[in-house]
């Protein structure tokens, strides 16, 4: 590692632990990871303890190979993200996995306040993340963390997480074809809820784990 990248890496390592020490003041339970594969060291210690697991959409997710990784531990597991399913299948799993033991997801945003920002079309991975599983576990990169307000995490989601994410899902919107989000009334438009978490909800155990890489939108 050189110079640049040694000083880039101490400084976003300083972002990474002032939003961990916010997260753990409004009662999540926060953790920092140097790199992803000490994350899932971590990771796999708590899906030893865990019998059904559900995923919610997630880039974060999909790159850390989680599917994966709890197939290869004979868990039950309920990812609606897997190839060849039908859309009564896919309903039917993001029904079941808000009653896991553990439910993993990314995060659009996290504000050096501490606070939880997504975007949703759907809804499932923002009702998840707010009653239902044993455990909620949020793994996000340092690229989600927003030096500012709610406001400025909400257009941090529609400028850079919105646009790839409906292109990647085949969307036909504005955002799919320009990169940039126009507030469109498109019948495909996936900014349809805005769930901000201000503190870890109150029955549910809540785990957030930011890792120093970039990771998902």
């Amino acid at each position: 590692m050189g110079l640049t990248e040694e000083l880039n890496f101490w400084k976003y390592e300083q972002k990474c632990l002032k939003t961990i020490e916010a997260l753990k003041k409004n009662a999540f339970s926060a953790y920092y990871f140097s790199n992803r594969n000490e994350a899932l060291l971590y990771i796999n210690e708590q899906l030893k303890i865990a019998k059904s697991i559900g995923v919610g959409g997630s880039m974060t997710i999909a790159q850390l190979g989680l599917h994966d990784i709890i197939i290869s531990l004979g868990k039950e597991v309920y990812n609606h993200n897997q190839p060849g399913l039908t859309q009564s299948e896919k309903l039917e799993i993001m029904r079941k996995a808000i009653f896991t033991d553990i439910y993993f997801t990314g995060a659009n945003a996290i504000t050096t306040n501490g606070e939880i920002i997504n975007i949703d079309a759907t809804g499932n991975r923002v009702a998840a993340m707010l009653f239902g599983p044993k455990k909620v576990i949020v793994v996000a990169g340092k690229n989600k963390i927003v030096e500012g307000d709610i406001f400025t995490a909400i257009k941090r989601v529609k400028d850079w997480a919105s646009p790839p994410n409906a292109k990647r899902l085949n969307f036909k919107t504005p955002c799919a074809d320009t990169g940039f989000c126009s507030n469109c009334n498109s019948p495909d438009r996936i900014c349809r809820i805005i769930a901000v978490i201000e503190k870890k909800p109150r029955l549910t155990d809540f785990e957030v784990i930011l890792i120093n890489e970039d990771l998902g939108f």
